[in-house]
């Protein structure tokens, strides 16, 4: 289970990030620290954007992630399928983030354990108005930040695979790597693989 940490809205001007969290590996690969990671892809612009600024955004959530993986499940990324590798990254994404990580467990966990392929937007908006109703830091968000949350959810689902198509909600069950499932198993993080889908014992 992940840390009793602070709710937070991080995932409006992070989403995804697949490609620049695989950039990022590259060169902790390569033994470099993540303050000569910073300064390289600012000076190259490794992860490609067009307005450099958005590097400063971006790249936390990036290293905040990849520093929640394991030597086993950083290779993985980078010598696995692209669908592992994603699998990988949501698992991270759910590692930093309270908040998604029980979004995740409590709706689309419940969801596909019913055979509910269906993710409908008051499914989203029931579980943002019941944490805002459990805590003070949620309620304190403006309309506008959650209304961009919610988007972030769906796009994150839909970029890991789980959302087939984000106009209908359409889900989908993802299909994990037997060796990584056994892995986060292993290192005693059931409740992530459970929370995507995923048969446990």
């Amino acid at each position: 289970m992940p840390e009793r940490s602070e709710y937070s809205c991080t995932l409006t001007g992070a989403s995804f990030l697949f490609f620049e969290l695989k950039q990022v590996l590259h060169l902790k690969e390569q033994g470099l620290q993540d303050s000569e990671i910073k300064e390289q892809i600012r000076a190259e612009n490794l992860f490609g954007y067009k307005v450099k600024s958005s590097i400063k955004r971006s790249l936390p959530s990036v290293l905040r992630r990849i520093n929640a993986l394991d030597d086993t499940l950083r290779q993985m990324v980078l010598e696995k399928p692209v669908e592992t590798g994603k699998i990988i990254n949501l698992y991270a994404i759910m590692k930093t983030d309270r908040l998604f990580f029980e979004f995740m467990s409590e709706v689309v966990r419940e969801k596909l354990e019913r055979n509910d392929y269906h993710l409908e937007r008051k499914d989203v908006n029931v579980f943002m108005t019941s944490k805002a109703e459990q805590d003070d830091t949620v309620a304190a968000w403006t309309e506008m930040t959650v209304d961009r949350l919610k988007q972030a959810y769906v796009k994150v689902l839909f970029d890991a695979g789980i959302v087939r198509d984000r106009k209908t909600g359409e889900l989908s069950r993802i299909l994990m790597d037997v060796e990584l499932k056994r892995h986060l198993v292993s290192i005693g993080d059931k409740a992530y693989v459970k929370a995507m889908g995923e048969w446990v014992e």
